[in-house]
């Protein structure tokens, strides 16, 4: 069993939902990214997906895609986030990491190449947002041989057909986009959120994180009533740079967003108590 799926397991012993938050590696500076990750778990993070800075990402909003502007400004890589990784890994060698981001990076890596130096740093999962199910075979492969999961997106538009085509290359927990278009986006409707995990539910019994429109407290309990994780992204990295544009130190930019995060893990433990 991978650290993710038993992540899952534990929590649903628990009776708890998931929380995952999502940084940009490198942003709003490398030294800040290592740090963040610990307040983030003191905080109640259950999982961290760290997205790697990329040129082009086009399934991130305003607020991620400056975030990747900025990490990819101090000359953050793909090596970089793996070496960030293994630092991290130096304290934490229980919480599961995954990473997010876009399929140019790891082909010029080689994809043995980035899971055999993945996996040696202690990664559990990888969500490529433009690998389609259809051509993922090649890197399912090494990551199976890793034991390593492979997450991914399902949206509001995904048919039926398509929904079990994707589950079935899935492991992990699926990630379902709770909006059409762009991280950070939209209005949240969770009558349709449940909806729609009842759907994906028919096809695959994996537990389903829902993210895109979460930003605070209450829309976090919300979604955490039907789902099984909620992811958190643009509101961090929000918060972490409006602290820094107003002169804020590194420190300060951590407190806030782990003070966010904080209050995100009380909104959702509420729904048990």
């Amino acid at each position: 069993m991978s650290r993710i799926s038993e992540r899952f397991r534990q929590l649903t012993a628990r009776d708890r939902k998931a929380l995952i938050p999502y940084i940009v590696a490198g942003d709003p500076a490398p030294s800040v990214t290592v740090p963040l990750m610990h307040r983030l778990v003191e905080s109640g993070a259950d999982i961290i997906e760290l997205g790697v800075p990329f040129s082009d990402p086009m399934a991130e909003g305003p607020v991620i895609q400056q975030g990747h502007e900025r990490a990819l400004k101090h000359g953050v890589s793909l090596q970089s986030v793996l070496d960030m990784l293994r630092e991290f890994r130096q304290a934490d060698r229980d919480t599961p990491v995954l990473l997010m981001g876009y399929a140019n990076p790891l082909m010029h890596m080689g994809y043995a190449v980035f899971v055999e130096a993945a996996a040696a740093q202690g990664l559990d999962g990888l969500l490529t947002v433009d690998i389609p199910p259809e051509e993922v075979d090649d890197i399912n492969r090494e990551l199976k041989r890793a034991g390593m999961d492979n997450i991914f997106l399902i949206a509001p538009t995904t048919p039926g057909q398509r929904i079990e085509q994707i589950t079935g290359r899935a492991s992990g927990f699926i990630y379902y986009v709770s909006l059409k278009g762009v991280t950070g986006a939209g209005h949240l409707d969770t009558a349709q959120v449940a909806h729609r995990l009842a759907d994906i539910r028919r096809y695959s019994d994996l537990p389903v994180a829902v993210g895109f429109g979460i930003k605070d407290a209450a829309s976090a309990r919300a979604v955490a009533e039907v789902a099984d994780g909620v992811v958190v992204g643009s509101a961090l990295v929000s918060v972490a740079a409006q602290v820094v544009a107003d002169g804020g130190d590194a420190a300060a930019a951590i407190d806030a967003a782990g003070n966010l995060l904080l209050a995100i893990r009380q909104g959702i433990d509420c729904i048990a108590s």
